[in-house]
């Protein structure tokens, strides 16, 4: 896990040293429609909530996030701190394609027995910026098991709003 965070901590510390004009930070909130990939209950409909920086490299951009983000099942509520760390790249002016790694830490005790704290995911998803307000759409898939047991991996899809402070 230290390992992780070193990663992250170089690739965000990376960014901001080499570009620092070209940081925005900004919040961003909107729903979640979860679900695990092993378990036959009804998907959890939640919501994630942070903050972000974006700094931009030209048509490239790399999109640092701490989001808290309910998830899991009807019987199964699993809240994670995400970070998600994602590479951008503008189609057009406005219009961006995002991909990239996802950390996530289990923050809510449950009554189910061995679940993992720590989950490793990845996210796929499109942006739309109008000025300082923006609108992204994106699904999150697991790479690992949420617990010993056969729950399966998450499989998040999200729709957000945010604004970019500066």
């Amino acid at each position: 896990m230290k390992r992780t965070f070193l990663a992250i901590a170089a690739v965000i510390g990376f960014a901001f040293y080499g570009n620092a004009q070209n940081i925005h930070f900004g919040a961003k909130g909107g729903v979640n429609f979860a679900d695990l990939s092993d378990v036959s209950a009804d998907g959890r409909t939640g919501f994630h909530l942070g903050l972000l920086a974006e700094v931009g490299l030209g048509k490239f951009s790399v999109q640092p996030e701490v989001l808290y983000s309910a998830q899991g099942v009807d019987d199964i509520n699993l809240d994670y701190l995400n970070i998600p760390v994602l590479a951008k790249y503008y189609v057009i002016q406005n219009l961006s394609l995002e991909a990239g790694p996802q950390f996530g830490f289990n923050t809510k005790e449950d009554d189910i027995n061995d679940i993992n704290t720590f989950d490793m995911g990845g996210a796929v998803g499109v942006g739309y910026k109008i000025g300082s307000l923006f609108a992204q759409a994106r699904y999150n898939f697991g790479f690992s098991d949420v617990s010993d047991a056969d729950y399966g991996k998450n499989s998040v899809f999200q729709l957000s709003v945010g604004y970019l402070f500066f």
